[in-house]
């Protein structure tokens, strides 16, 4: 018995539609309901850093004066952002994907990633800037 389009019995494929709809509709409530920073992987590592040789870097290079930073006593500055749970942040500066090389240089010349920012290049070296960095991910 053969039926009309508007009588036609469900089929395999109006199942596997409905489902999928289902589906994609439970995975936007469970993105809406999900906090805004989901970034749970591990800590980046940064090769060649040595993270218990950043915080008096911090301090050398005057870091502490615009910045809060975990750890580092001198740290209190309220003039740039705190850096606390850095290891967790998507972005650095609100735009450079947070990456250990992305953060290296960021470090060295963050006038050169964007011009006219608050933060001045320190002349910070390759080698210290992988210390600071290196530090920061520990910041979770």
């Amino acid at each position: 018995m053969k039926m009309t389009r508007q009588g036609t019995a469900p089929t395999r494929r109006s199942y596997r539609t409905l489902a999928l709809a289902i589906g994609a509709g439970v995975t936007a409530l469970a993105m809406l309901a999900a906090p805004a920073v989901v970034f749970a992987g591990p800590a980046w590592r940064v090769v060649g850093g040595n993270a218990q040789h950043g915080p008096p870097l911090i301090v050398a290079y005057g870091c502490a004066a615009c910045h809060t930073v975990p750890g580092v006593k001198e740290a209190r500055g309220n003039v740039g952002p705190p850096l606390t749970r850095f290891g967790d942040r998507t972005y650095i500066a609100g735009m450079l994907r947070n990456t250990p090389a992305n953060l290296v240089r960021w470090i060295r010349d963050p006038q050169g990633v964007l011009p006219g920012n608050a933060m001045p290049n320190m002349g910070v070296t390759e080698a210290e800037a992988r210390d600071i960095a290196a530090y920061l991910y520990t910041l979770r």
